[in-house]
């Protein structure tokens, strides 16, 4: 009876508290929307209703976390398109050359190489409609490009060397987005594979990279995540299974009403026994840190570079009846061994948040190991091999290559900025396509044996000092030669082939790149 007695006041009290919770909750609701009653029926001024109710909500969120967020109909789109693996359009990559959109390549298989649309073309009107020399944006001549698939965009094409205006009818199809980077083998019996993002696709074209290069005899492999913002968990989490044994703790999710979730390899991975270096920087992040944290804490492979960004805040979307969407934080990223991933930051302080990178770098915690302090609290063991790692926001690597602030000069930077190193190189690959494709029929002869021709140096100089961006002295002058010899030609050879190829190129020069190396042609 005494035991009856408990329970029914205990339940009395649980319901009475949800009932006054809901009172509670209910009055709240009331005064919002007594406040947006009075403002759009008394405020002095025409309101923008649909504004208001937005302004609303951001500004709620804004009192939260630095990742909860609100996006409208427009914005949603553009952020979840290159997350879905692929949009509707004509299929061609471009870039703008003297306010002329050039083809750079057309995408294999896509609707515009199929009707024969060429690297080096210029698309100059859609639908009657010029879009050369007119000063329009990127972001419109995109617009009128895309379109549903099935529907015809009437180009108008000028061609070097034929002297009439092409025309193509190009029926839109769906364009694959792929979000891997990279994929080659940098040493013999080593490959490379860059992840740019984690999208739907990204497991996929995974696998397909894993086959190419074990194709190719790949025996150990770099992963280089380095400027990854991360995207899908499930992508990660698929990803970093192949990677270890079947069972291994990959990452834990756990928050105030959201209970613990872990994520596990559904199966012995196709890649488990080859040495493994993950390659991570300050804005490697999220997913990119899961897979990270995954490796790191299993004792799986080693990591190179510097502290990752520190983004380990699980965020569910909410769909909105318009369109627009809330991204709200439910839970924490939790490596293996339980570090949390994310790190610290002060509720509705946005700008102390956004300042974390440059508060970094003049701490000297980019570019000196000695700079970055942990507290002995945040010490936590890996599972098999039971070595010390630290929580307190993002993944320390096990080797830290500091950021070289004085690798590219000022007036290097200063090129780049204007896009002078860009468009020269553009103009320099339109007039000498064919006869590169010529002399360089595989890329391996043109990465052995191109020299960047002194008149495209003499190019991108001049074109500098027409937008007055010159060297202070000749020491500046010469320090950037060869850097910026080597990121043209590496531009050229993007133009030529495609991102892999510019990878190769550039990694050459890659200090963190060649920490991966030193560790993986060393005695295993």
């Amino acid at each position: 009876m005494k035991r009856l007695f408990i329970v029914t006041m205990t339940l009395l009290m649980a319901t009475s508290t949800l009932m006054a919770q809901r009172s509670s909750d209910m009055e709240r609701l009331r005064k919002l929307s007594t406040a947006w009653a009075a403002i759009e029926a008394l405020y002095v001024d025409t309101v923008n209703a649909d504004k208001l109710t937005e302004d609303a909500i951001r500004g709620m969120l804004e009192k939260l976390d630095p990742h909860s967020s609100y996006s409208d109909a427009k914005e949603t789109k553009a952020m979840t398109e290159p997350l879905n693996g692929s949009f509707e359009g004509i299929g061609v990559q471009f870039n703008m050359a003297d306010d002329t959109l050039l083809v750079i390549q057309p995408v294999t298989n896509g609707p515009s190489e199929k009707i024969g649309i060429l690297a080096g073309d210029r698309i100059v009107a859609v639908a009657d409609t010029a879009i050369a020399g007119v000063k329009m944006s990127k972001e419109e001549i995109m617009r009128r490009l895309r379109g549903p698939k099935g529907t015809v965009a009437r180009l108008k094409v000028v061609r070097r060397g034929i002297s009439d205006t092409l025309r193509f009818d190009v029926v839109r199809d769906k364009i694959p987005v792929y979000s891997i980077d990279a994929t080659y083998m940098i040493r013999p019996g080593i490959g490379y594979i860059r992840v740019g993002s984690f999208s739907a696709t990204t497991y996929h074209e995974f696998m397909e990279s894993l086959e190419r290069l074990r194709g190719q005899g790949m025996t150990d492999l770099v992963l280089d995540l380095q400027g990854n913002g991360g995207g899908y968990l499930q992508a990660a989490a698929d990803m970093a299974g192949e990677l270890l044994s079947q069972g291994d703790l990959i990452v834990y999710t756990e928050g105030r009403s959201v209970p613990r979730r872990d994520y596990r390899a559904r199966a012995h991975g196709s890649f488990t026994k080859g040495r493994v270096v993950v390659l991570v920087d300050e804005y490697s992040a999220s997913a990119a840190e899961i897979v990270t944290g995954a490796i790191q804490d299993q004792d799986r492979g080693q990591v190179v570079g510097r502290r990752t960004f520190g983004k380990g805040l699980v965020q569910r979307p909410i769909d909105l009846p318009d369109g627009s969407m809330i991204r709200l934080t439910i839970a924490h990223y939790f490596t293996p061994s339980g570090r949390c991933i994310q790190k610290p930051y002060e509720k509705g302080n946005q700008r102390s948040y956004a300042m974390d990178m440059v508060n970094r770098l003049k701490n000297g915690e980019l570019t000196s190991q000695d700079s970055i302090h942990f507290a002995d609290s945040l010490k936590f063991q890996t599972l098999k091999e039971h070595r010390t790692v630290y929580g307190g926001g993002g993944i320390m690597p096990d080797y830290f290559v500091p950021l070289d602030t004085t690798h590219y000069t000022r007036f290097h930077r200063e090129l780049a900025a204007k896009g002078v190193i860009i468009q020269q190189t553009l103009r320099y690959v339109d007039s000498h396509r064919k006869q590169l494709k010529k002399l360089y029929p595989d890329f391996q002869e043109f990465k052995q044996q191109f020299q960047v021709p002194q008149e495209l140096l003499d190019a991108v100089f001049q074109e500098g000092a027409q937008q007055k961006v010159t060297p202070r002295n000749d020491e500046e002058s010469e320090k950037t030669l060869p850097v910026l010899s080597l990121q043209l030609k590496a531009l050229i050879a993007r133009d030529l082939w495609d991102m892999s190829e510019y990878y190769s190129i550039m990694n050459e020069d890659s200090k963190i790149v060649a920490k991966a190396l030193e560790l993986l042609t060393a005695t295993p």
